[in-house]
């Protein structure tokens, strides 16, 4: 949780708030209108949305870079190894995507590490405009990739990449929780230049015996795999284990477990999709109703419920468009719609589906 005090633009929020929330007022002010006079006033100020100012820039290797924020007083804190959406509009175009907090839980400050992607607009954007000063639109902490609250004797941590940025959050919590249980941390990057948060992992391992670090370079040490895993942790098999990368890494550390029949649990968090199965058309179109807009199309479920209505000009709220961050997420009220990541058809009402990898099976009605 927060500890530090709100601003006098964040005190203001509040009792606006309060009184927006009024039925006689909410038939003349919309709480989004007010939200652009309120930007023009304070730029953290806002009725509905975490608000945060970059204090600081940190440069963890030529790509990558740790942006240090401070919330809003709508920020309800986060849990080590949860993430929050970054909202930005870019080139016209309302842009979202998903960014686990790096920094320890209850801090008044949070921290995003961002790598720069070939391509990737958000993280372009960022490390070219997001400076000193600047403010950015953040979600709530979202997510279920976290340590328990009775935790285990023995821990594996294991990260590859960017994959690295919740597990850092988890070894911040298990410092801050005092745990003198196991813990072994596995990281794997290309070279030294490329290892996140260097500097603070080595001074953790320094102070803290019962914590052992593993390293893998891969252009030095060659591939990582699994015999290399089960070479650096031996006792693997006893470990609770969580586990941040790749694709590939995440299948082959799956697969392992699966093959040696493990009994220690084995959490996950990905930040790569699954592939999604090609969605066959119907034979017929059929009616996809947003039961609470009053909208509704009809599609022949040639593909995911978003791009079928994008197609016919509607705008769903989304994010990521590949199944990890569930800002598409909506109740499906009633119909059958196939999850295109496993191939699962589903019939059951009132169940959340994403709308990213959901195609129509039949006529749809959501809660959208």
């Amino acid at each position: 949780m927060r500890t530090d005090h709100p601003t006098w633009a964040e005190q203001l929020a509040r009792p606006v708030n309060t009184l927006l929330q009024q039925p006689w007022v909410e038939n003349i002010a919309r709480p989004g209108t007010v939200d652009d006079v309120l930007r023009g006033v304070h730029p953290m100020l806002s009725l509905t949305q975490v608000r945060a100012r970059v204090l600081r820039v940190i440069d963890e290797t030529p790509d990558t870079r740790t942006l240090v924020l401070q919330p809003n007083a709508l920020w309800r804190g986060a849990q080590a190894g949860q993430f929050v959406q970054v909202r930005a509009e870019i080139d016209g175009r309302r842009v979202e995507r998903a960014y686990s907090v790096s920094s320890r839980p209850g801090a008044r400050r949070i921290a995003i590490t961002v790598k720069r992607q070939p391509g990737g607009l958000m993280s372009q954007h960022l490390h070219d405009h997001a400076r000193r000063g600047s403010v950015l639109t953040i979600s709530q902490a979202m997510g279920e990739f976290q340590l328990p609250a009775v935790l285990p004797p023995r821990i594996l941590l294991l990260s590859a990449g960017s994959g690295i940025t919740p597990v850092m959050a988890m070894l911040h919590d298990l410092r801050q929780r005092r745990y003198s249980g196991d813990v072994q941390f596995v990281h794997v990057c290309r070279s030294a230049e490329d290892l996140i948060f260097a500097q603070t992992l080595q001074a953790i391992a320094a102070q803290h015996p019962t914590l052992r670090l593993h390293l893998h370079f891969s252009a030095t040490t060659g591939r990582f795999d699994s015999a290399t895993l089960q070479r650096l942790v031996p006792d693997l098999a006893t470990r609770a284990t969580w586990l941040c990368g790749p694709a590939a890494l995440m299948d082959a550390v799956h697969e392992l477990w699966q093959r040696e029949a493990f009994d220690a649990p084995l959490c996950s968090e990905r930040f790569a999709a699954a592939p999604l199965q090609p969605a066959v058309a119907l034979g017929m179109p059929v009616s996809v109703d947003f039961a609470t807009s009053g909208k509704r199309f009809t599609t022949h479920g040639a593909g995911p419920l978003l791009e079928q209505a994008e197609r016919v000009g509607l705008a769903p709220r989304h994010g990521c468009r590949i199944g990890i961050c569930r800002s598409c997420q909506c109740v499906k009220r009633s119909g059958t719609v196939q999850n295109l990541q496993t191939g699962e058809l589903s019939s059951a009402p009132n169940e959340l589906i994403r709308l990213c990898i959901s195609a129509a099976r039949s006529d749809v009605a959501l809660d959208l």
